[in-house]
């Protein structure tokens, strides 16, 4: 009887020991994997650019518009 306590205690303790380890499954924060492997947003988790803020693979986010340059021209960022 003790040996089967002690099975089922072990039991538990694994179980509750593995759940956080998949919190976020290595996609990043607001994000979740889908059942196919891939990384998918968390449900009501929009994401904010910020104004003249250069994004990497996109550019600058500029006005509600992707500009891929910008200048310097008279103390002023000017995107092209």
């Amino acid at each position: 009887m003790k040996t089967l306590i002690a099975l089922a205690t072990a039991a538990i303790v694994a179980t509750a020991a593995a759940a956080p380890a998949d919190a976020r499954q290595g996609c990043g924060p607001g994000f979740h994997r889908a059942p196919n492997g891939m990384c998918r947003p968390n449900r009501g988790m929009r994401m904010r650019y910020v104004e003249g803020r250069y994004y990497r693979g996109h550019g600058y986010w500029w006005r509600n518009a992707w500009r891929h340059h910008r200048q310097r021209r008279n103390g002023v960022w000017i995107y092209l």
